[in-house]
């Protein structure tokens, strides 16, 4: 009798806070919007990765009904809802969280209160570390709620042109080149599409190693800066890709990788007689040095074997 006494003051009390409570507003396209109150628990909310345009309305309600905001980075986070005219609180949380923040995060959440996690941009958990919020919010018995919305990973693979109907999300590969090599040994193996992420500044070594491990006919696109004012998609083979960056450098901004399949390749035959009708095109013009060099560059082959042909190209016209 005494514990049931208790719920229904409880929810007598929390009846009392909700009607003292202001409504919650966020502000799109010049007007303000009054978001619905939302249940208690874990809320993971996808954000922009980039134009703010991108976010959805039921992100903005929740953002804005929530009691607190999970952020990587409150000063990106902050930037956003700020934007939209939403002042709900910002709490950190990010891979340095320890479990007696998690602790306090769940026990908020078996309080009553209602939060959201966001990552800097996209889908939260997605190269993040908010599983283990997830996680610990699941064992209490909380509720979580996804509410869906952009993801890099999925931008960069519909604009990659390449194979969507089988697709293996790696995340960032080992930043030293022979852990990245045997790594991409592994990949290499997997009948599907492969996403990565990678910093800019290892993006030409990683390209070099991926297209010597997985070949250098291999197609592949490079997308940066996806959704901003300066988005550049990159499409070719690895070989290209790789001879490309090598020669412009490390680029700026969020990169992600997009490699086909061993069968989205051409045939070595088709890659021969690729070659050598370059070649022929090439000797017309240039010497053997520079017709293999400019067709190795064009290719994505390695020198030495367009060189090669070259010669058995040249010494073939002369008999």
């Amino acid at each position: 009798m005494t514990q049931n006494n208790d719920t229904r003051a409880r929810r007598r009390r929390d009846t009392a806070d909700a009607a003292a409570k202001p409504p919650s507003t966020f502000t799109a396209f010049g007007l303000a919007a009054e978001a619905e109150a939302i249940d208690p628990g874990l809320h993971v909310v996808a954000t922009p990765i980039g134009n703010l345009k991108d976010v959805s309305f039921r992100a903005l309600a929740t953002l804005a009904a929530a009691d607190a905001v999970l952020a990587e980075d409150t000063r990106v986070t902050r930037t956003l809802l700020m934007h939209y005219g939403i002042t709900t609180p910002l709490v950190a949380y990010h891979e340095h969280s320890n479990a007696a923040v998690r602790e306090r995060m769940v026990a908020r959440m078996q309080a009553g209160e209602a939060l959201a996690l966001v990552s800097d941009a996209g889908t939260p958990l997605v190269s993040d570390p908010g599983f283990k919020l997830v996680q610990a919010a699941i064992e209490a018995g909380l509720n979580v709620t996804p509410i869906p919305g952009p993801s890099a990973v999925m931008t960069a693979i519909v604009a990659a042109g390449l194979p969507t109907d089988r697709f293996f999300f790696e995340g960032f590969l080992p930043a030293k080149s022979g852990a990245r090599r045997t790594r991409l040994e592994t990949l290499g193996r997997i009948p599907g599409t492969l996403v990565l992420f990678e910093s800019p500044h290892r993006l030409p070594e990683m390209l070099v190693d991926a297209a010597e491990v997985l070949g250098q006919a291999r197609p592949a696109a490079v997308a940066r800066e996806l959704t901003k004012l300066f988005e550049t998609i990159r499409r070719g083979t690895l070989g290209t890709l790789a001879a490309t960056f090598a020669e412009e450098g490390a680029p700026k901004g969020e990169v992600v990788v997009i490699i086909g399949t061993h069968d989205d390749a051409p045939d070595e035959a088709e890659t021969d007689a690729g070659i050598d009708a370059a070649l022929v095109s090439a000797l017309a013009r240039h010497s053997i040095k520079d017709a293999a060099t400019l067709v190795a560059e064009e290719t994505g082959q390695p020198r030495r074997v367009v060189y090669a042909r070259a010669l058995a190209l040249a010494r073939t016209k002369d008999a």
